[in-house]
């Protein structure tokens, strides 16, 4: 379980796996000056309501992880929490898409 961390004062738990997608997606809009919303859903102890933060170029942000292994990407993943980032709404978590395999090749 990794934590991501805004402006040191606002705190939310994320599995690994999903804050390493999304850390791609915000560096990739940070990188380009570019400025969104970032919503989540907040867990029923704290009141199973929703967060929303304002994510721009010099706000402060900490990915903290637990685990010590670099999860692997899923492209699509990445593609489809793009595609949120860029909307009206912003970025938030949709579910994983499947790994896309290549066919294998059958031998004549």
């Amino acid at each position: 379980m990794g934590k991501f961390i805004y402006e040191a004062t606002v705190k939310v738990d994320f599995e690994d796996r999903t804050l390493a997608h999304l850390q791609l997606v915000i560096g990739t809009k940070l990188r380009r000056g570019e400025a969104f919303h970032f919503t989540w859903k907040d867990d029923a102890s704290i009141g199973d309501g929703r967060t929303t933060v304002w994510v721009h170029p010099r706000c402060s942000l900490v990915y903290k992880y637990y685990g010590s292994r670099r999860p692997q990407l899923n492209m699509a993943w990445v593609d489809a929490l793009a595609y949120t980032a860029n909307s009206p709404a912003g970025l938030y978590v949709v579910p994983e898409p499947a790994v896309m395999t290549q066919p294998e090749e059958v031998e004549a």
